[in-house]
């Protein structure tokens, strides 16, 4: 049997990885040898922390997008399982990606030369901006480029994925359905809550299907696709907390996320997404950022105290690097203070993403 590939797409903040390990522990309670690849520009991705510490095999593809750099997803697959290839591979780009199939999802079936069966693409739709991207009326909290990444990300699914739906109403949902099937006409619309679970039985049923998946070939601009991404501070880092007794992970992080929200809030820019992992020897907890509209959110908490933690912190936001950088030292600073912490910062990386210059581009 071919190992089955199933690649989720989506904006950042959409919940790839959390649908992701929801996959997960389906396929695993099947049976099923599960590996998980994920992708960021840089390192220190929260992602890969938090799945690893549910206890998934994780390879991680860091630096570039996988279409930039599709050697090394391709070796990253390999070093999945100990003797052998998993039976499902799960992999989850960059959020401000797209074009995959043409330079993903294509070179996997016709340049890779380890047979793999591909799913159906799936793309996640992030209720928060997509509401107003496709609605048109109002601003997404970014421009005009950033948003045309956006809708590029849906043109080439096979399938759209309504998440979040536990936070909205029905005739949000309904909306939402409405939106995505006037402009994207015939294209199958599921609603799940990687949160709760709810729909990812129609989603798993959905990937089962085989057949003409895999072919929306589309043109893009690559000069709005670039200047769009670049229009995104980006920032990873790694930060020792420690105490003179214990102290609250979870309060630590949520208040972290709360004032970061407020310097995004007074300064205007967007938050596309942040996201802070704690990580101590007991348990972990993550907070989370999708939207300045939203707010903070505790999405994995550890009701913990500990004398210290790991802190990792990924910041996607609308503004200049090194302002976000400026902002991400000072809050730190700021909680530590308030909490009477202790921290180091053992790395820290903030910059713009470059131009993607993809592998290989199959377009016929």
């Amino acid at each position: 049997m071919k190992p089955v590939y199933i690649m989720i797409g989506g904006f950042l903040g959409a919940g790839k990885t959390t649908t992701v390990a929801q996959l997960a522990r389906h396929y695993t309670s099947q049976g099923k040898r599960i590996g998980i690849v994920t992708n960021d520009q840089t390192t220190d991705l929260v992602d890969t922390h938090s799945l690893r510490s549910q206890g998934f095999d994780v390879g991680e593809v860091a630096g570039s997008c996988f279409c930039c750099n599709f050697n090394e997803l391709t070796a990253t697959v390999e070093r999945l399982g100990e003797d052998e290839l998993p039976e499902i591979i799960l992999a989850e780009p960059v959020g401000s990606c797209t074009d995959l199939v043409a330079t993903v999802l294509r070179p996997l079936t016709e340049v890779y030369g380890v047979p793999l069966d591909v799913a159906p693409y799936g793309v996640i739709l992030k209720p928060s901006h997509g509401q107003r991207i496709l609605k048109g009326t109002s601003g997404s909290g970014f421009s005009a480029k950033a948003d045309y990444i956006f809708r590029k990300q849906i043109e080439e699914a096979d399938f759209v994925v309504i998440n979040r739906v536990d936070e909205l109403s029905k005739e949000q949902v309904d909306e939402l359905e409405s939106l995505i099937e006037a402009e994207y006409p015939g294209r199958p619309i599921l609603k799940c809550s990687a949160k709760t679970g709810e729909g990812i039985d129609l989603l798993v049923s959905m990937l089962e299907q085989r057949g003409e998946f895999g072919r929306r070939v589309m043109d893009v601009d690559y000069d709005v696709y670039a200047e769009g991404e670049a229009e995104l501070g980006w920032l990873n880092s790694q930060v020792n907390v420690t105490a003179a007794g214990e102290f609250a992970l979870d309060d630590f992080l949520m208040d972290l996320i709360g004032r970061l929200h407020g310097r995004l809030l007074a300064s205007s820019a967007e938050a596309a997404h942040l996201k802070v992992i704690g990580l101590s020897d007991a348990s972990y907890a993550v907070a989370n950022l999708v939207s300045n509209a939203t707010g903070p959110e505790l999405s994995l908490a550890s009701s913990t105290k500990t004398p210290s933690a790991n802190v990792v912190v990924n910041a996607r936001v609308g503004t200049d690097p090194t302002e976000l950088e400026d902002m991400v030292r000072k809050e730190l600073a700021a909680v530590c203070e308030a909490m009477n912490l202790q921290h180091e910062v053992v790395s820290l990386q903030s910059f713009r993403p470059g131009r993607p210059v993809p592998t290989h581009r199959i377009t016929e």
